[in-house]
């Protein structure tokens, strides 16, 4: 697991506090925990909603990544949001899932929620399956 870890820890990851937590091969459904930190606060006291839509984009691609073994990465087409809730600073739980998986497109979805489970955003994706690429003398990326 050390290519999941090293791409787990790319920089906008570590940016995010992203933490890989389990990964449901039937459901195809990936939970990843993030720490959303300050800086991402607006002044109306909430993240930013293009963080959240980073966030959001972050666990949907996970999803698909682990669901083809780490072979594939989507690129996006078309991401979908909606803010149902504000996005507070700290501790965040994501979870992404492969709605429909074809040759050439892919529909995936997300949540974000907060610590106790209730729901604050959720996406979806349209987005090709591509070969996922590598960084030169690092493990692979997303």
């Amino acid at each position: 697991m050390s290519s999941t870890r090293h791409a787990l820890g790319a920089a906008h990851a570590e940016l995010m506090g992203v933490e890989f937590e389990r990964f449901d091969r039937e459901r195809e459904e990936v939970t990843l925990r993030f720490h959303a930190p300050d800086s991402f606060i607006t002044p109306r006291g909430s993240v930013q909603g293009g963080l959240v839509a980073g966030f959001l984009d972050e666990v949907m691609g996970w999803a698909h990544v682990w669901a083809t073994d780490q072979a594939e990465a989507p690129l996006n087409l078309e991401i979908s949001m909606s803010l149902l809730k504000p996005v507070p600073a700290g501790p965040l739980i994501g979870k992404g899932r492969v709605v429909r998986r074809g040759r050439k497109v892919i529909f995936l979805e997300g949540e974000l929620f907060d610590p106790e489970g209730g729901i604050l955003a959720r996406a979806t994706s349209t987005a090709i399956p591509t070969v996922r690429p590598t960084a030169i003398g690092q493990g692979a990326e997303r």
